[in-house]
């Protein structure tokens, strides 16, 4: 039986997305009036679930009912070796695996579903470096743009206080300052934490090298988010300009979240990021509708002699 969330006027259900075989469980919330305007598929960060982007601590948190209330359809997925993929993937997936696998999801759903503009990826910490590199893949092209939140490319821990197979690392680098959440989030998050699969885990550490190669291959306009109490990744201006000087992106933001620890999503400041996420998205979707058709010149300002 399918479970139902609800909301005063949006329903979140459960779903489950087959790429090419490997069972990827989801949350779906789609907009009450019909043809989406797009589809934002959020990917949540290691430990954790899809849940993540469906808070429920306060009124307004979600991703997913704020996101249908704006007219698009949200699908929060459970990463590659998290839920049910975890029993045929118990070793998760190597990045570039997961990107395909992530792809082969999408095309699942869009062939069962009406997906408006296309695809945005709205992602979180480890989720990021997935949404980075299934922007890197060949099918990564058609996507609108990523959002993405808790993830940099210079590490400011050591590369062994990373959360592993076996732990999560320090919680307070997860959470920052207590008064930034609700308190209801700690107990509803108790339900979103998962083991950390061994593949992911070991891939980890690797970030920093590994980021530059993704990032040469990234073609639609990307936004990054950091916290004002992140700490897992160091965004000084050097590091940030370590983060943008790879990128081959059209466009490349970078922001800052003020009264917000890593976990962004599940923060007082939930709704503030959300809605800076989908304003993204809005200009995304602006840019390609104000774009010249493929093939065809600019027109001329008035008064240009044409040659």
């Amino acid at each position: 039986m399918t479970q139902l969330l609800t909301t005063d006027t949006v329903r979140a259900r459960e779903i489950t997305l087959d790429a090419a075989g490997i069972p990827l469980s989801a949350l779906i919330a789609e907009p009450p009036s019909g043809r989406p305007r797009a589809v934002v598929v959020a990917v949540h960060g290691g430990g954790m679930r899809a849940g993540y982007f469906d808070s429920r601590a306060r009124p307004g948190l979600s991703l997913l009912t704020l996101g249908a209330e704006l007219g698009y359809t949200v699908l929060s997925v459970d990463r590659p070796g998290y839920g049910s993929s975890a029993p045929r993937l118990p070793h998760g997936q190597r990045l570039a695996e997961q990107a395909a696998t992530l792809h082969d999801g999408i095309a699942h759903f869009a062939a069962t579903h009406d997906t408006g503009a296309g695809v945005f990826l709205v992602a979180h910490s480890n989720g990021g470096k997935l949404a980075l590199a299934a922007a890197a893949d060949p099918r990564g092209r058609e996507l609108i743009g990523l959002d993405i939140s808790g993830l940099g490319s210079r590490l400011a821990v050591r590369a062994d206080q990373l959360p592993g197979p076996h732990g999560h690392g320090d919680w307070r680098r997860h959470w920052g300052p207590l008064r930034l959440y609700p308190p209801d989030a700690f107990r509803q998050g108790r339900h979103l934490v998962a083991p950390v699969p061994e593949l992911e885990a070991r891939e980890g550490p690797l970030w920093p090298e590994m980021y530059p190669r993704l990032a040469r291959r990234v073609r639609v306009p990307v936004r990054f988010t950091f916290a004002e109490q992140e700490q897992w990744w160091q965004f000084d201006d050097a590091a940030l300009a370590a983060l943008r000087r790879p990128l081959a992106a059209p466009t490349t933001l970078i922001a800052h979240q003020p009264d917000a620890g890593h976990n962004l999503s599940l923060g007082w400041a939930a709704r503030t990021y959300h809605l800076k996420a989908l304003g993204f998205l809005e200009d995304c979707l602006l840019a390609k509708d104000a774009a010249p058709a493929r093939g065809t010149a600019p027109p001329k300002p008035p008064g240009e002699r044409q040659r």
